[in-house]
């Protein structure tokens, strides 16, 4: 059995069991029952109805939300030429091409949170795959980090683009923002990866689509969101 401790005791004898509470209640109690000396990451977990054997029932893709996740991306682009210029132009903290894919390869250098990369440079980039697939970093189309637009990708990733995916049990997870973040500013980042996820349903998907909505904070219980709050 997990060990918890007091303060987390406390916080979740503050969350009704079994209850499911409207977006509006659960942004406000997340707030209240995060406990920690540092500014907590609050975070949303979709248990979606997805056979994630199934190519076609896998979801990726990305969102710029609309108040960021209150964290600063570590951009690297691989790129040469106008690409290059372009990144560097738009604030990109590290830029290169075979330089910095030997970096990677001999340093296991990962000192970024975001690899973008235009398409010339992908099969450069794929003999490292190995090495920045498990970590969530390989460029890909359907996350707008294998593009032309650099200058677009860089911008979006500062802005606080987020990533997500499906992971084996069909849950998709995302960082809506900070404890210190407003309650409308956490609800805005709630509303917005929630329709996200909501407009990718596979068109193969049967049943019931999502499962389940919850909220957490670091180191936080977790607060059970009613679905039915996000239909106005």
């Amino acid at each position: 059995m997990k060990f918890r401790g007091k303060n987390y005791k406390n916080e979740a004898s503050k969350i009704e069991k079994g209850k499911l509470y409207t977006k509006e209640e659960a942004v406000k109690l997340i707030k209240e029952v995060s406990n920690t000396k540092f500014d907590a990451t609050v975070e949303v977990a979709m248990n979606l109805n997805l056979n994630v054997k199934k190519a076609d029932q896998q979801l990726r893709g990305a969102i710029v939300l609309p108040k960021g996740t209150g964290k600063s991306a570590r951009v690297l682009v691989i790129a040469k030429g106008d690409g290059a210029k372009a990144a560097k132009e738009a604030g990109a903290d590290y830029v290169g091409e075979a330089d910095m894919i030997e970096k990677i390869q001999k340093e296991n250098w990962f000192d970024f949170d975001t690899l973008i990369a235009t398409p010339d440079m992908m099969p450069a980039l794929g003999k490292i795959g190995k090495i920045l697939g498990p970590k969530g970093l390989m460029p890909n189309p359907k996350t707008g980090t294998v593009t032309m637009n650099v200058k677009q990708a860089v911008e979006d990733a500062k802005a606080g683009k987020l990533e997500y995916r499906t992971d084996s049990y069909g849950n998709v997870h995302g960082i809506i923002g900070k404890v210190s973040f407003s309650e409308a500013d956490l609800l805005e980042n709630l509303n917005a990866f929630v329709k996200t996820i909501l407009r990718a349903k596979p068109q193969t998907a049967k049943g019931t689509y999502v499962k389940s909505i919850s909220l957490s904070a670091t180191m936080s219980p977790a607060v059970k969101v009613d679905q039915n709050s996000f239909d106005n």
